[in-house]
């Protein structure tokens, strides 16, 4: 055959499809979301989510540790207080397991990176983002807690941190109040594009934040939506937003494609918790290979133009980049 062009020159050898590769996957870019609960001597499995922990203070040290040791320098806190109240009070509470959770970590793991999520709902007891006004999440109120809530993580020594609530104009308040708090420095990575979506069932059973009534749907985007989340990443951005993040990851890799062609900010994806129980599932039951889905994944929300991945998997990512699986 009298061909010039022949595509399969550079999938020869295993160091030349490397050489070529037009997506790259790196530990710095990922991000560990980690559980915190109150109490002692806890290391608490979660059920929906074979694998992942509920930590006390005393115990983060473990989990910690083994990031650490395999090159994940990135964390995202995610706190369980004791105690819920219409409010949520706890999320801004100097001595909230959040706070108590950062200072310890700082202490101990001081070259880690600590983001935290900003939001009320594992604080309120109907289990809402923020404040209720009859059963309606009541926006303006809300972003005020959201707000100090926020600038008491930078105080307990968060370095990032990261709004989920979806209210409107959230991200104004908090860079308002971090500035005025003297925190002009501190990043905000808004969860600026996030769907109301079934893949979060896991993570509400493990942060305590099921809603008591009714859903998120006032509030979180309808997944039917294309040209919303493009708005709502460019009013983010407007209003002080650093870093920009499309949540969930897997179903949504054609917004993260535009999303990163319209902005020009750092674009994050998460890959949320259904995503993360749906992998173990099929994997213990012998009807996937674990390690290529885990990695396939990434790499797909990689190419679609996430630069920020935050996965439960960030360990074995950072493994199999080791291992030359993934890179």
């Amino acid at each position: 055959m009298d061909m010039k062009i022949r595509p399969r020159r550079l999938r020869t050898k295993e160091t030349l499809r490397k050489m070529v590769r037009e997506t790259r996957v790196d530990k710095a870019s990922l991000i560990y979301p980690m559980f915190v609960i109150e109490g002692e001597g806890i290391r608490q499995e979660i059920p929906s989510m074979e694998g992942q922990y509920r930590y006390s203070v005393d115990k983060m040290s473990y989990e910690l540790e083994k990031l650490s040791q395999a090159g994940v320098s990135s964390v995202m806190l995610f706190g369980i207080p004791s105690e819920k109240d219409a409010c949520g009070s706890q999320a801004y509470a100097q001595d909230g397991i959040v706070q108590k959770a950062l200072r310890e970590a700082k202490r101990q793991f001081p070259n880690l990176y600590y983001i935290t999520d900003v939001c009320l709902c594992e604080y309120t007891s109907h289990g809402h983002c923020g404040l209720l006004k009859g059963d309606y999440v009541d926006n303006d109120p809300t972003v005020e807690l959201l707000a100090k809530t926020a600038v008491s993580h930078v105080q307990a020594g968060a370095d990032m941190v990261a709004p989920s609530d979806m209210m409107d104009g959230r991200i104004m308040g908090m860079r308002q109040a971090l500035d005025d708090n003297g925190f002009v420095e501190t990043p905000i990575m808004s969860y600026a594009v996030k769907y109301a979506s079934a893949f979060y069932g896991p993570f509400r059973e493990a942060a305590g934040s099921e809603p008591s009534f009714g859903d998120r749907k006032s509030y979180q985007m309808d997944f039917h939506n294309r040209k919303e989340g493009l708005k709502e990443a460019v009013l983010d951005i407007e209003e002080g937003a650093d870093i920009i993040m499309v949540k969930p990851a897997l179903s949504y890799l054609d917004i993260i494609r535009e999303v990163a062609d319209l902005v020009d900010v750092p674009v994050a994806a998460y890959s949320v918790s259904g995503e993360y129980a749906m992998v173990k599932a099929a994997a213990k039951m012998g009807y996937i290979d674990e390690a290529r889905i885990i990695c396939e994944m990434a790499v797909s929300t990689f190419r679609a133009g996430c630069g920020i991945y935050l996965t439960y998997f960030a360990k074995e990512l950072a493994n199999y980049i080791d291992e030359g699986r993934i890179g």
